[in-house]
Order: C-alpha cells, then structure tokens, then sequence
C-alpha cells in the first residue's frame, strides 16, 4: 500500500519547487541588461563597440538593398562595361556592364541570410545536443560524443565540398550543410558549460521534488547558459561568411548571377583582376571588414557576458563583486568583536 504523504512533506515539496523558482528567477533579475551591456562596451571594449556598429550596419544593408543599391543587381550597361569608379558608377562596372556598388549591396543580403540562417540552424543543433548530453549523461552522452568525436574528426571544408556537389550548390544546401556539421561540433562547448551549471542549488532542487527533464532544461539550464548561447552564435557567423565565401570563390557556393561576395571575386574578379582590379577589390574589402567588424563584436561580447572572464558582467562576475563588498563592509565590525574579546 502506498503511505499518504503527509501535508508538511507535500508543503515542503512545495517550497522546494518554489525556491528553485525563486533562484533561477533571481538569476533572471541578476542578469545584465542591454544598457549595461552597451555602456561596458563603449568603455572598456572600443573595438567590439566599433564591430557592433559594423554588424549593425551590414544588417541594415542586407535587409535595405532594394532601397539603398541605385541599379539593379543584374541590369547591364552594355556602353560603360569595365567603366573605373566614377561619379555615375562609384565603384565601377564589370565585364557585363553591372554596376559594382548594386552588387555588392545585394551581396550582403546573401550573405546576411547565409550567416544568420546557417548560425541559427547551428546554434539550435549545438544547444539540443549538449544540453541533453551534459544533463542527461549515461549511455545517452556515451552515444552522442562518440558520433560527435567521429563527425570532428573529419575535415570540415573537404566535407562540405563533397555534400555540395553531391546535392548542387545553392543557399539552401549551404545553410544545411554547414549549419549541421558547425552545430555538432559546438555541441561540446555546451555540454561543458551545462555539466557544470546542473550542479547548482536550484537544479537539484528541482530535481529533487520530481520535476521533469524538459522543465529542468526549459526553465532553469536555458535562461543561465543564455550568454553563452549569444556569444556563440556572434562567433560563428563571420565562420560561416568566410566559409560561403570560400565555396563561392571555388564555384561550389551561391550559383550565378546571384551577386555572391566570394562568387565575385572568384570568377570574374580574378580573370579581370590586372584589367579592371576594382572587380576584385571592393568585394574583398567589403568582406574583410564585415568579418572584422563581426569577429570583434563576437569577441567583445563574450569578454563583457562570460561570467568567467575578468571585467565580465555576467551573473557570477556580479555575486562575486556583491560578496566583495558585503565581505568588505563587515570587515570592521569583525575586527571590533576580535578586539573586544580579546583580554
């Protein structure tokens, strides 16, 4: 026969729950707002601050091209074909007449939805996996690090080369493609930082009353490793870009006449690149300075959200500086009650 649970255990099963509510809520209100976020980035991090505004500013023109390119991204100019940068074309033409600027414009919105889509997809897979491998662990970790051993093993680039000739080169397939390998391999970083937070206090309380699996994960291990999750995903999209690029440049990437960055300097660029060398140059800086801007902010935020970091201002880097100064401010009352005890 099953014993009746008496009201005093249901009550404290109760104020368990509750507790481990009120902890991974305060973790909630402990965490650094956007505006904090900013300030420490303009102070401390000039550069990832100047990188923010460079992200900012590439999405605003992926999103925009339509309005911001003057001409459109295949409309030839048969008379100014390989026309120098001037007042009419600012950044020149190509071999066909199109207007360099316009194709490089539309070249960010490709690559805009390359790098946020195949980071999104990355970021999902990695976060799945390595929160159910850290958590979970048993034979079920044992299955997903050897497949993930095994996928990490294999040369990245040759493996998406073969994928995409297998299957055709286009958008959709390099996000898969790169969105599934990247997000296997950054699955372990997960895990790590999720085997070291279910630890905590509020998880094996909640653990403790019952509560399940997807409820631990949902409500108190996602909105803790959030940081980690947003500097991650910055990472990874300047990987991503160069890596789009790098298929483009090779022909495996984005097929024409999509103005592709790494298409632009691969096909056209390069066989007219002692001719008219703008072809090749403006795409290419444009891409170094996206990936630049991107792969500083990407650095700087992670310095100002990882709690592990000196100067960070995430939730642990914030109890420690509270622990200091409380530490500090009871230290003369402790000295007084030593003195006075003392003979």
């Amino acid at each position: 026969m099953r014993r009746r649970r008496h009201a005093n255990e249901v009550g404290g099963a109760a104020e368990v729950e509750l507790a481990a509510d009120v902890a991974v809520d305060g973790g909630h209100r402990g965490r650094p707002r956007p505006a904090a976020i900013a300030v420490t980035l303009l102070t401390r991090k000039p550069l990832g601050a100047a990188g923010g505004i460079i992200t900012i500013l590439f999405l605003l023109i992926g999103v925009f091209a339509d309005v911001l390119a003057p001409y459109g991204m295949n409309e030839l100019h048969t008379r100014d074909m390989l026309s120098p940068p001037s007042a009419t074309y600012w950044l020149g033409t190509d071999n066909l007449g199109r207007d360099i600027l316009s194709r490089v414009i539309f070249g960010a919105r490709i690559s805009v939805i390359v790098g946020l889509a195949a980071s999104a997809l990355s970021t999902a897979i990695g976060v799945i996996i390595g929160m159910l491998s850290g958590y979970v662990g048993g034979k079920l970790d044992l299955v997903l690090q050897r497949v993930v051993d095994g996928i990490m093993s294999l040369p990245l680039l040759p493996v998406v080369l073969v994928v995409v000739s297998l299957f055709g080169p286009g958008m959709l397939t390099l996000i898969l493609v790169m969105g599934i390998l990247w997000g296997i391999g950054s699955s372990r970083s997960m895990r790590a930082i999720i085997m070291s937070f279910k630890t905590n206090v509020y998880v094996v309380a909640a653990a403790a009353v019952g509560s399940r699996t997807r409820r631990i994960l949902v409500r108190h291990l996602l909105p803790n490793v959030m940081p980690f999750i947003v500097t991650g995903f910055t990472i990874t999209v300047p990987a991503v870009i160069l890596t789009e690029a790098a298929l483009s440049f090779l022909g495996f990437g984005v097929p024409p006449p999509a103005p592709s960055w790494g298409g632009m300097l691969g096909r056209d660029g390069r066989q007219f690149m002692y001719l008219a060398p703008w072809m090749a140059i403006w795409p290419g800086l444009a891409l170094s300075i996206v990936v630049y801007g991107i792969s500083m902010f990407g650095d700087a935020l992670r310095d100002v959200l990882d709690p592990r970091l000196k100067g960070g201002v995430g939730r642990y880097g914030m109890d420690q500086n509270r622990t200091r100064r409380a530490t500090q401010a009871a230290e003369p009352a402790r000295s007084a009650g030593a003195d006075q005890a003392r003979p």
